[in-house]
């Protein structure tokens, strides 16, 4: 099959740009349930202490309407609680751990737009998150955004599963300069963003010749 079913993801893991480098087409998931623990508000990058969380807060639904609730809620539904000063602090985790490598400041004065404006919607942040990142890869795939919630997704492989942040579902990817790796060594499958401030115009590249997450979940 040439498409592949995703979730879009707060700058998701190289497992999920891999797939998204070798796939003709590409369809986000709009209208899946929200589920925490995974890429949908978390990112995990390199500092100089090894692998570090940076998680995005949301409002939850029971907060929200100020009763019980079930705590289920469409993905395109979050908003993002911006009482915390989530954006300051991920852009100095950034900035930190990425400014000695090859391509940060490269890519610095487009990013940091990210974390200057102020966003109310999860998915929505996440897009322009996307948008970034296939800038910085130099691509521009075929994208459809779901109409509707697919159980068993026919004509199209399910990839929705590499939004989870709790496995790697058997990827291991070649070894490529990391800032820290002479502390810590190589860490596998971080965000998107630690492989483009690291490789910079190899990324795509690098994603091309990756072995494929495991898709039989």
């Amino acid at each position: 099959m040439d498409t592949v079913l995703l979730h879009p993801a707060y700058f998701g893991p190289v497992s999920q740009y891999a797939v998204i480098a070798q796939y003709e087409k590409i369809v986000f998931e709009n209208f899946d349930s929200y589920q925490k623990q995974t890429h949908r508000n978390r990112m995990y990058i390199y500092d100089a202490n090894g692998k570090l969380l940076l998680n995005i807060p949301i409002k939850h639904k029971s907060s929200l309407t100020g009763a019980e609730s079930d705590g289920r809620q469409l993905y395109k539904e979050v908003l993002i609680d911006n009482s915390f000063e989530w954006q300051k602090q991920h852009w100095r985790a950034l900035k930190a751990s990425y400014q000695t490598s090859p391509f940060f400041e490269f890519y610095e004065d487009e990013l940091i737009y990210l974390y200057e404006d102020q966003f109310s919607h999860l998915m929505d942040f996440n897009y322009r998150c996307q948008a970034f990142v296939f800038d910085a890869l130099g691509i521009e795939p075929e994208i459809k955004k779901s109409e509707e919630y697919f159980r068993i997704p026919k004509g199209m492989d399910n990839g929705r599963h590499l939004i989870s942040a709790k496995k790697d579902f058997n990827f291991l990817s070649d070894r490529y300069p990391q800032v820290f790796e002479t502390k810590h060594q190589f860490i596998n499958n971080l965000s998107i963003l630690d492989l483009i401030f690291n490789l910079g115009p190899q990324s795509l590249e690098f994603l091309e010749r990756q072995n494929l997450p495991n898709f039989n979940f």
